[in-house]
């Protein structure tokens, strides 16, 4: 685990963050990352990697609705239950 302090710069604060930190999560100068806070932690996350794992999840759902159609419940396929869920 890595300390850092908290600064002040201009009219914000600050958090430098740590080389073995910074090079572990392939962070690199100029990245821009989002911030929040989570129950009163304060969680930084890069960009790209957001959008990669958002990215790998469309390709597992994708993945799952093809293989979804190679089954049925008798006559009826598990795509054709999806789109009748979906309709209400």
């Amino acid at each position: 685990m890595s300390h850092t302090v908290v600064g002040k710069w201009g009219k914000n604060l600050a958090i430098r963050v740590p080389v073995d930190v910074a090079r572990t999560a392939g962070l690199t100068d100029g990245e821009k990352v989002e911030i929040e806070t989570q129950d009163g932690d304060i969680v930084v996350r890069r960009r790209a990697a957001h959008a990669q794992a958002r990215q790998d999840a469309e390709v597992a759902a994708e993945e799952i609705i093809a293989e979804s159609r190679r089954y049925s419940l008798g006559t009826v396929s598990i795509r054709d239950l999806l789109d009748d869920g979906r309709r209400g």
